[in-house]
């Protein structure tokens, strides 16, 4: 295994830093996160077209910026430019797209912990994966605990693997599609992160018989964190920081 048998992360993770309460994948919003007492975070990393990685979570620019197109086409130069805030309300106005490396420098000098999910433009899986893996392997190389690498996108985690096989990976499921389970264990994750539907008492104990940990994406509502405590799960990414408590 690519990391210690004890697992270094905390159960709770703020989605996209802040879930709804920031503009997603910001430093504003990770900061918020930040203040609502998480100390992970997950993001969403891809690819510019001169090879920056930055954080975004659609393959457009509309639903997040004031820009138009598809981000992945455009240079950093370009993208360094965009509003990412205003969308949201305009006390966030102006607030920028950031470089993974920006993120890293705001969670190293804090000891906080990141879920980067590998987001690759359609067409570019397996170059994403291997810029991300490359970059977090030199950000976190004297990091007590390094990022956990997470993808929907297999041959994004392979390439991952190939490039920093030392860094653990996790592979992110919607559905319970044959041979999902092998898959994880073949890419050498440890863990799955699955649609908090997914799980019950029997796909828990595949996975934990397996030797993985059990993740869950996005859990909003009281009902179901409950549920997934009750069924043993280890971690729960959530949009409501201002609901869960961390602690």
């Amino acid at each position: 295994m690519p990391m210690s048998p004890h697992w270094p992360y905390p159960r709770w993770i703020a989605h996209r830093g802040a879930g709804k309460l920031a503009p997603e994948n910001t430093l504003a919003a990770f900061r918020m996160g930040a203040e609502h007492g998480y100390r992970m975070f997950e993001c969403d990393a891809k690819l510019s077209a001169d090879g920056v990685v930055f954080l975004m979570h659609d393959a457009t620019l509309e639903r997040t910026t004031n820009g138009q197109g598809i981000g992945g086409d455009l240079p950093w130069q370009a993208l360094s430019q965009l509003d990412a805030g205003s969308w949201h309300s305009r006390r966030f106005a102006g607030e920028a797209l950031p470089t993974l490396e920006a993120l890293a420098r705001f969670c190293l000098a804090n000891r906080y912990l990141l879920n980067i999910e590998i987001k690759p433009t359609p067409g570019t899986e397996a170059a994403t994966g291997e810029a991300v893996a490359r970059l977090a392997a030199r950000l976190w190389a004297r990091a007590e605990v390094p990022p956990l690498l997470t993808s929907f996108k297999p041959e994004a985690l392979a390439a991952a693997q190939q490039a920093a096989p030392e860094l653990p990976r996790g592979l992110l499921v919607d559905t319970l599609w044959e041979g999902w389970l092998e898959k994880a264990l073949a890419l050498d994750a440890v863990a799955v992160v699955a649609n908090f539907a997914l799980w019950d008492a029997t796909t828990v104990a595949q996975v934990h018989g397996a030797g993985l940990k059990c993740l869950s994406y996005t859990v909003n509502d009281d009902w179901a964190a409950q549920h997934l405590l009750a069924l043993g799960t280890d971690g729960i990414i959530t949009d409501r920081v201002d609901l869960f408590s961390p602690a």
